[in-house]
């Protein structure tokens, strides 16, 4: 039994990693995990991905990159729109290196976005 989808997204993207396998298979697909893969894309962490109708919820074919770790945050942590300094220095091994995963009101972003629109929102992890 899945209790937290994302958690489970985040381990088999991490299960291919180190096993340099090229492709991880996510399900169930969820607008949240859709959202979070959309980020990983656009900031080069992993290629395409796409929706695969199983009748079960659908999984996410995911094509793994360069993904050195990959963790969720639990719990999730609330972050002001002045704050994601103190948790860069937390979780991210050096300054400018790596992504934290925020939820906001104006969607998933990384910290880096949500400094620039200066909104705070909900941890779900960190890339790097």
């Amino acid at each position: 039994m899945q209790h937290d989808t994302l958690s489970d997204a985040i381990s088999a993207i991490n299960n291919a990693a180190d096993i340099e396998n090229n492709h991880a298979t996510v399900s169930p697909a969820t607008n949240l995990i859709k959202n979070v893969l959309i980020e990983l894309q656009q900031e080069e962490y992993i290629g395409v991905f796409e929706l695969i109708e199983d009748g079960k919820g659908g999984k996410f074919k995911v094509e793994v990159e360069d993904i050195n770790q990959f963790e969720p945050v639990k719990p999730n942590f609330f972050v002001g729109a002045d704050e994601y300094t103190k948790w860069e220095k937390r979780f991210l091994p050096a300054k400018n290196f790596g992504h934290l995963i925020v939820t906001t009101p104006k969607g998933v972003m990384t910290h880096r976005e949500a400094k620039e629109e200066h909104v705070g929102g909900k941890l779900l992890g960190y890339v790097y």
